[in-house]
């Protein structure tokens, strides 16, 4: 099983690099349907399996100078309050229980759809929102519009381990509308480290957290980022997220039923 999981890891990784989606749209649901994980460990040990690979790319994008820290400090003000009172929430409901895995089956249903969501307009929505300078947020309205997508963010990926990637950065699009793809990359990437760390160690008082399988699945994911990054300037963009648009679509709908 462990060379099963490896490979599962390498396949995420491989699509992570090709696509720049986060894994947890992929290897939550993953380990849910194939493997018939509880979701709350498949939601508790992909937070500790993203919170190691998103170190390395905030280091990079860090390097490149990509990184807004004004940015990352309002999402995080949101959002790394909100990630403990979802732990305590959790906790106090019973983070393990069958009731509760199925919310949090249904919750990662709803993530990915979210996720398809932001993959299929991010573009038009960056074009509206670039069209109607007049609609856009400035100073102490941008500001609290940024903490409370934060906490909405820092809910959502605690309990479903998906939306620091695609969601987060739609959202970024949405609000800073002059930041480069690469600007909203790094500072995405960014805020996610302390977000998914603390929703990690949350999930690890809780007790939902594989270590044996967080190993195995990072020893395949590593080269897999590597070639997909490699790989990715070879395959068109729109071929590659209309096809995992499709995967995630498919994957939400087997979550429901």
């Amino acid at each position: 099983m462990s060379v099963t999981y490896m490979v599962s890891g390498f396949a995420v990784g491989l699509l992570v690099g090709l696509t720049g989606v986060g894994g947890g749209s992929l290897m939550t649901p993953l380990l849910t349907l194939l493997f018939g994980i509880h979701p709350t460990v498949a939601v508790g040990t992909d937070l500790a399996f993203a919170s190691v690979t998103k170190v390395a790319g905030t280091f990079a994008h860090r390097y490149k100078g990509n990184v807004h820290w004004d940015i990352v400090r309002l999402l995080c003000i949101g959002a790394l309050p909100a990630a403990v009172v979802t732990t305590l929430v959790l906790k106090y409901v019973g983070g393990l229980s069958d009731e509760i895995g199925h919310i949090i089956r249904y919750s990662i249903a709803g993530s990915v759809m979210l996720t398809v969501i932001a993959l299929i307009f991010r573009k038009h929505i960056q074009n509206w929102v670039n069209a109607h300078p007049e609609r856009q947020l400035h100073g102490r309205k941008l500001a609290a519009a940024t903490i409370i997508s934060g906490v909405i963010l820092g809910t959502l990926v605690t309990i479903s381990s998906i939306g620091a990637g695609a969601i987060g950065a739609t959202i970024l699009v949405l609000l800073y509308p002059r930041l480069s793809p690469a600007e909203i990359a790094g500072t995405d990437i960014a805020y996610a480290v302390p977000l998914t760390a603390i929703a990690a160690l949350g999930h690890w008082w809780l007790g939902s957290i594989n270590w044996e399988l967080l190993a195995t699945l990072l020893l395949g994911s590593v080269p897999g980022i590597t070639i997909g990054s490699l790989l990715s300037r070879a395959i068109p963009e729109k071929v590659l997220r209309a096809l995992l648009a499709v995967v995630l679509t498919t994957v939400a709908v087997k979550l429901v039923h």
